[in-house]
């Protein structure tokens, strides 16, 4: 490494209060900040009540917006933003419940919640007692089962074009007028009448009458707008302490921490949420809850909590004090998770899946690279790497189809399928079946090798989903970078299997090229090295404030890297930590509208020429231009394919597009790449956050960098909020059970 050099930077027509137009290449410097307070968070996607939705579940397609003051009119359109969104995992879930039953047919389903003891088994006590019918039970929130829908029909080629997903069914008229009845005698506003309809169903009136907290239900509405409601439509009767209260804020936690990636929580944070939020009696709501069939219980083994399978059956069989190590330190009590039933199933049925691509394999001895020969003797491949490394695993894609077999290449984004080339299509395509094989007439793909790249991104309910459409025999590769920020809805799958380690797991070691590789790397490793950047491949741009880091970034897209750096403004891509705030996506989309196609915005808030993000489902992001408007919506040029945004879904579906956050950039590299650090973002800041940002750059990274030592220290510190999931133990018990 070398000290630091100057070099001249890419805004040289502009100086910046006396500053010279030269800026320090220190990689050490440069630094981006966290989007969200959570690396879980999902924008552009889920409604977090106070997080920055970073590309992941679509409530708000300004994703990431804070909670409104009120349940008003901007909770509805997240409400209905969400309900878009969950259309197509709906459909999906569909063609899901097809495979399970087939799966049913040869085995009993995974048993949750098995070896239970104490506060565990007095929670599944309780659970049971509402199977036995000894106990009245509730489907709290649950939405009826769609009827069966026929495998989809095979693709005749593939297919990139991105397709706005089917709306949900709406409500009838003399529905919502039923709901507006309710919510003005509570006091709600009564634009909340069509998401209420749409998520509650043909009773919604009747149910919301009888229960006003299941208003929770609706995304946007806070505990606070609930009880305001409660209060007004029951009087005397309403309380903190009240059981439906309390089952509805259970869930509430719940859905709340899936946006921040979890897909189970420990009893005592659900305890401990609800003594927040004024629950006399947190422990009898958890009970409640359970009861009421609101939430599920588990207590899964873990190296942290026992001693694995063999540590639960000494307990089960009363020889847990002989088997209990000596010592103060020693604690072998599990951990009780509560969850709800959509990711208990979603991650049993991925285990499941997986440990059967592991035993149904045929080995078979493949020569080649390492990533070859173990693809060929296993069912189940794990590939880490960076960007360079993303060649290996489509290399073995290359040689397993000339050895005969069906083989497909998915990635997470269009943005990755267009720089991986024709044979490669999107997950989202994968299982919607716009593109790739057809299915048989079972509901399975028609392959013998999937090859999945960025990996990390896969969400626990998309990697289910991906599985149970794999026959017997299949052979799973999974490929990404561990160091990127993890998926955007719930779930750690590809962190988990890797800390399984139930399957072969091989480490490129195939080094990024050029200064911004190797910034890259140390990042990864935990050092903010310096580089030398003779060709200015990367420059650090430093603020003073957030006013001043959006005009350096303006300068910065509009001129200095053209003109510098030779790639235009419509290639280079500004990354920033969040949607709000003085240097968020709103103020710096704003300000690069003005500057570089300047409008009064007819068309819904846009114009010809305007970048734009369009969130077709949740964790997707694709970026694009608007072509041209009419009387049926917006037209949309996404990654050289064409699409029609209806106009009755430009607002809810389309934000503008010149800076997003890293989470919606993830999966996506952009010639150029901005990414700006604004002072008041340094408390966001992790090492996953900025490795994933500085990494979008392919040729030029500018850092426009205002969060001074914070940078390095996140770095250095890599503080990253962990994720609780059950999918490890779940995988580690199956196949230990398959070896004994």
């Amino acid at each position: 490494m070398t000290e630091p050099s100057r070099e001249t930077t890419p805004e040289a027509a502009e100086p910046v209060r006396g500053e010279n137009d030269e800026a320090v290449v220190e990689p050490a410097a440069a630094g981006p900040v966290a989007d969200e307070a959570t690396p879980a968070a999902v924008e552009g996607d889920a409604p977090p009540a106070d997080t920055d939705a970073d590309g992941g579940t679509p409530a708000d397609v300004e994703a990431g917006s804070e909670p409104a003051a009120d349940a008003g009119a901007e909770e509805a359109a997240k409400a209905a933003e969400l309900s878009e969104a969950q259309a197509e995992l709906e459909a999906q879930r569909e063609l899901r419940a097809r495979i399970e039953q087939r799966k049913a047919e040869k085995e009993a389903p995974i048993e949750a919640g098995t070896k239970l003891s104490g506060k565990a088994a007095d929670l599944l006590a309780a659970v049971r007692a509402v199977e036995s019918g000894t106990t009245p039970g509730t489907a709290f929130f649950e939405a009826p089962e769609p009827p069966p829908r026929p495998a989809p029909a095979p693709a005749s080629a593939p297919v990139t074009a991105v397709r706005p997903p089917a709306g949900p069914p709406t409500a009838g008229p003399a529905v919502q007028a039923a709901v507006r009845e309710v919510l003005a005698s509570g006091g709600a506003p009564e634009t909340l009448a069509g998401p209420v309809a749409t998520t509650l169903g043909e009773g919604a009136a009747q149910a919301l009458r009888e229960d006003p907290w299941r208003l929770l239900s609706v995304p946007g509405v806070q505990p606070e707008h609930a009880d305001g409601f409660a209060r007004a439509l029951l009087g005397p009767e309403c309380g903190p302490g009240d059981p439906r209260r309390a089952v509805a804020l259970v869930t509430w936690l719940l859905e709340r921490a899936a946006l921040k990636g979890h897909t189970a929580l420990e009893d005592s944070a659900v305890r401990s949420g609800l003594a927040k939020l004024s629950v006399p009696d947190p422990e009898e709501a958890v009970q409640q809850a359970v009861a009421e069939g609101a939430v599920l219980v588990f207590q899964e083994e873990t190296e942290e909590g026992a001693d694995g399978v063999e540590a639960a059956e000494t307990a089960e069989s009363g020889e847990e004090e002989a088997a209990r190590p000596e010592g103060p330190d020693t604690d072998l009590d599990v951990p009780v998770l509560l969850g709800l039933d959509r990711y208990a199933l979603a991650e049993e049925s991925l285990a499941d899946g997986l440990a059967r691509l592991v035993k149904t394999v045929a080995p078979d001895v493949w020569e080649g690279p390492e990533l070859v020969r173990a693809a060929g003797a296993h069912g189940l491949v794990l590939h880490t790497g960076g960007e360079a490394a993303r060649s290996e695993p489509v290399a073995l894609a290359e040689a397993a189809g000339e050895r005969g077999l069906r083989v497909a290449v998915a990635a997470h984004s269009e943005n990755g399928v267009r720089r991986l080339g024709a044979q490669a299509l999107t997950v989202a395509a994968l299982l919607s079946g716009a593109a790739g094989p057809g299915r048989d007439e079972e509901g399975a793909l028609d392959l013998d090798l999937l090859v999945v790249l960025d990996a990390p991104q896969l969400d626990v309910e998309s990697a289910a989903m991906l599985v149970e459409s794999l026959p017997d025999g299949c052979r799973l590769v999974l490929s990404g970078d561990p160091a990127v920020l993890g998926s955007a809805g719930a779930g750690r799958v590809f962190g988990d299997l890797l800390a399984a380690r139930v399957c072969p797991q091989i480490a490129s070691r195939v080094p990024d090229p050029g200064p911004i590789g190797e910034l890259v790397s140390g990042i990864g490793i935990g050092e903010l090295n310096q580089v030398e950047a003779p060709g200015k491949e990367v420059v650090i741009v430093p603020v003073r404030d957030a006013g001043e880091a959006v005009h350096r970034t303006v300068q910065l897209v509009a001129d200095s890297v053209p003109r510098a750096i030779g790639v235009p403004s419509e290639r280079t891509q500004v990354i920033t930590v969040g949607h709000g705030g003085s240097a968020g996506t709103r103020a710096l989309n704003a300000a690069l509208k003005q500057r570089l196609n300047p409008g009064p915005g007819r068309f819904g808030g846009f114009d010809p020429g305007d970048r734009v993000a369009y969130v077709p489902a949740p964790g997707r992001t694709v970026t694009g231009t608007v072509v041209s408007a009419d009387g049926e919506g917006l037209h949309v040029e996404c990654e050289g394919e064409k699409l029609l945004v209806p106009k009755e879904r430009v607002e809810a579906a389309l934000r503008h597009g010149w800076a997003l956050t890293a989470h919606q950039a993830a999966g996506m590299r952009w010639p150029a790449a901005v990414v700006v650090l604004p002072g008041d973002a340094a408390q966001g800041l992790s090492r996953a956050w900025v490795y994933t940002a500085f990494g979008r750059a392919e040729r030029h990274l500018s850092v426009v960098h205002g969060v001074d030592q914070a940078l390095p220290r996140a770095v250095a510190e890599g503080v990253l909020q962990d994720r609780t999931t059950r999918l490890r133990p779940l995988l580690e018990a199956l196949l230990a059970a398959a070896e004994d």
